[in-house]
Formats: C-alpha cells, sequence, structure tokens
C-alpha cells in the first residue's frame, strides 16, 4: 500500500491555506478552499481504497459467487463516494454539469 500523503493536520493546512490564496479558488468563496482540502483527503483514502484492496480481490480468481457481487457493491460505494467528492466542491462542479446520470439504476433482484 502506498504512503498516504494528505492525512496530517500539517499538509491539510498547508495545502488550504495555499488553495486559499489562489484567485480561481477564492471566486467560490471562503469555505472553498476546505472543501476542497476535505474533498482531496477523502479522494486519496477511496482511490487508494480501490487500486490497493478492491482491485487486487477483484483480480483475485478465487473470488466469485457472493464473495465478488459484495465486492462490486464495495467498489460501486466507493465510486459514488468518489463522484460526491468530485461534486461538492464548486471549483469541480464544471467536470459533471447535470446529475441524471447519477441517479442509482434500478436494483436487480436476486
Amino acid at each position: 500500500m502506498s504512503e498516504m500523503l494528505l492525512q496530517t493536520k500539517e499538509a491539510i493546512d498547508d495545502l488550504r491555506t495555499r488553495l486559499a490564496a489562489c484567485p480561481r479558488v477564492k471566486q467560490y468563496g471562503t469555505e472553498e478552499a476546505g472543501t476542497l482540502v476535505h474533498a482531496f483527503s477523502d479522494l486519496e483514502e477511496s482511490c487508494r481504497a480501490f487500486l490497493d484492496e478492491q482491485l487486487p480481490k477483484l483480480l483475485d480468481q478465487s473470488v466469485q459467487g457472493e464473495q465478488l457481487e459484495d465486492l462490486l457493491m464495495d467498489i460501486r460505494e466507493e465510486f459514488r463516494h468518489i463522484l460526491y467528492h468530485i461534486h461538492d466542491p464548486k471549483f469541480f462542479r464544471v467536470v459533471e454539469p447535470t446529475h441524471e446520470w447519477l441517479t442509482l439504476a434500478e436494483t436487480v433482484k436476486k
């Protein structure tokens, strides 16, 4: 597993300060720098969870049946969390201007 980069108070405070001074961030208000830092921190955790834990399990040929379905549901939830943190900061809302495609499809019954 890779070392987490944005998990210490010092790293968070430094990035928040630098982002708060950035005109492109300031245009969205005084809270946007903090929102971005929170998003980056959670995105780091989610990406590492997928890459370091879930993807290796997905490639494990012994993971099948209900265990595979549970893993897919965990991955889906991690991706939902990632999408939330892309949408939450106003700065990144240009990436996904509509929400229609974010609605959950009808769940398949077993």
